[in-house]
C-alpha cells in the first residue's frame, strides 16, 4: 500500500462497531500508527479496548472530526442524520473528508445534512471484511480529488479489495452483489450440509468438507486466468455424477431464482436509501 507508507493523515471512525474495528485492525496491520488513529463510540468497553492497541479514543464525535483528516462514519444508517448534523458546525470549520459506510445513506443526504462542499465518500463494504476478505465499492462526490479516492482505497483495501463504481445508482446492484452476497453463499452451504446429512454423513464432516469445498472453489476461481463459467465445464465430466446435479439445478431454473432473489434485494436498497 503506498499510499499508507508516505502519507501522515489522521483517521478518525465514528462508531466503533465490528466493521469500525476490523478497519482499524487491517490498518495497523498494514503498518499504520495507532497515535494516527481515532476512534469515539458510546460504549466504554470498546474504545478501551481499541485503546490498549494505542488508538486515540473520545466519547465527543466533535473533538475526533477536529483531530482527523478523514472521518470514517460506521455508525447504523437509522442514526446517520443525527450524528452528522451534530459534528456539521465542526466540519465547517474543519476540512476532512467523510467516508460513510453506513447501507442505504445517499451522498446527498450526507451533504444536505453536513455543508454543500463536503468532500464525501460512501463506501459498501461486506462481512468478509472482518476476516479481512472484504469486497468493496465506492462512488464519491463531486468534491472529492483524486489523493482522496486513493486514501479511501486505501483504507479500505486493509481490509480486502475494492472498487470504485461509476455512479451512486450502481450501489444498489453492489448491496445485491456482494453486500448480500455471503448471505446466498452461506444459505447454499447450509443447503448443501443439510443435503449430505441426509445422504447419510455426520454433521461434523457434512461441515467441514463443505467448507473446504466453498473455501477451495472460491480460491480456485479466483487465481484461475479463465472464467467461473469455464471452470464449471472443467468440473461436468459428461454423464457424471456433477453433470447430474447440475442438469437438475438448472430443471429447477436456478439462474432464474438468483436473478429475481437479486432483482429484489437491488430493489430494498433503493427503497431504504428513498426512506
Amino acid at each position: 500500500m503506498p499510499w499508507m507508507s508516505t502519507n501522515t493523515s489522521t483517521i478518525g471512525f465514528i462508531g466503533a462497531g465490528n466493521m469500525a474495528t476490523a478497519l482499524i485492525e487491517g490498518l495497523l496491520a498494514n503498518g499504520y500508527s495507532p497515535a494516527s488513529l481515532w476512534a469515539s463510540d458510546t460504549s466504554d468497553t470498546r474504545l478501551a479496548a481499541l485503546s490498549q492497541k494505542g488508538v486515540c479514543t473520545t466519547a465527543d464525535n466533535s473533538v475526533l472530526v477536529s483531530k482527523c483528516d478523514i472521518v470514517v462514519l460506521a455508525v447504523k444508517p437509522q442514526v446517520m442524520a443525527t450524528v452528522v448534523s451534530a459534528i456539521a458546525p465542526t466540519l465547517a470549520k474543519h476540512d476532512c473528508l467523510l467516508i460513510s459506510i453506513a447501507a442505504g445513506i445517499t451522498l446527498a443526504s450526507l451533504s444536505q445534512w453536513s455543508h454543500p462542499r463536503q468532500r464525501i465518500v460512501r463506501c459498501m463494504p461486506n462481512t468478509p471484511a472482518l476476516v479481512q476478505l472484504g469486497a468493496s465499492a465506492c462512488c464519491g462526490n463531486s468534491m472529492i480529488s483524486q489523493s482522496d479516492r486513493d486514501a479511501t482505497t486505501a483504507i479500505v483495501d486493509a481490509v480486502g479489495i475494492s472498487c470504485w463504481l461509476d455512479n451512486e445508482k450502481q450501489i444498489d446492484a453492489v448491496t445485491a452483489l456482494s453486500g448480500s452476497g455471503p448471505a446466498y453463499f452461506f444459505l447454499l452451504m447450509e443447503a448443501m450440509q443439510q443435503a449430505a446429512a441426509a445422504l447419510g454423513l455426520s454433521e461434523d464432516i457434512s461441515r467441514t468438507l463443505c467448507l473446504q469445498t466453498a473455501l477451495g472453489a472460491a480460491t480456485l476461481a479466483s487465481r484461475s486466468a479463465v472464467d467461473v463459467q469455464e471452470l464449471r465445464r472443467q468440473v461436468t465430466s459428461p454423464g457424471g455424477t456433477t453433470e447430474a446435479a447440475i442438469r437438475q439445478f438448472e430443471s429447477e431454473k436456478l439462474r432464474e431464482i438468483v436473478m429475481r432473489a437479486m432483482q429484489q434485494a437491488a430493489l430494498r436498497s433503493e427503497e431504504l436509501a428513498k426512506n
